[in-house]
């Protein structure tokens, strides 16, 4: 079902800073910044090998990105995973017992559907569940 890690999203308080951090000091390939509306983000890339780095800033001092920062501070937020057919996995993991936060996926960034899996069932990681929009 997963075919690989998609990327590592992280929560910043400030994207300009984090930009800097993670493309002036760490040396990442930085890929743009894109803000997702329904997610209520802007999101900048970066590549680190095979792997992505997103780093989410929220647009909303109520949205959940925000509301992560404010109870448990900046760092790591999620990790995604990528599937071929997200509605297959989330019927799968939802038959596994898995706690669905999304039970119908919405609309990331880089046009990707995307659907969060609850910490509670993952051993206290937030998964997201990703599938590219030419699958």
């Amino acid at each position: 079902m997963i075919i690989g890690t998609d990327h590592i999203g992280m929560a910043v308080s400030d994207l300009e800073a984090g930009i800097k951090l993670y493309r002036d000091t760490l040396g990442l390939d930085f890929g743009g910044i894109e803000e997702v509306e329904g997610q209520r983000v802007r999101v900048a890339f970066f590549r680190a090998g095979d792997t992505r780095i997103e780093l989410l800033e929220s647009t909303d001092e109520d949205g959940p990105i925000a509301r992560h920062i404010a109870s448990r501070g900046e760092g790591i937020h999620h990790i995604a995973f990528l599937v071929r057919d997200i509605d297959e996995a989330l019927l799968f993991l939802s038959k596994k017992g898995m706690r669905l936060i999304d039970r119908d996926p919405v609309e990331g960034a880089h046009g990707m559907r995307v659907a969060f899996l609850h910490p509670k069932s993952t051993s206290g990681v937030l998964i997201e569940i990703c599938q590219k929009p030419d699958c």
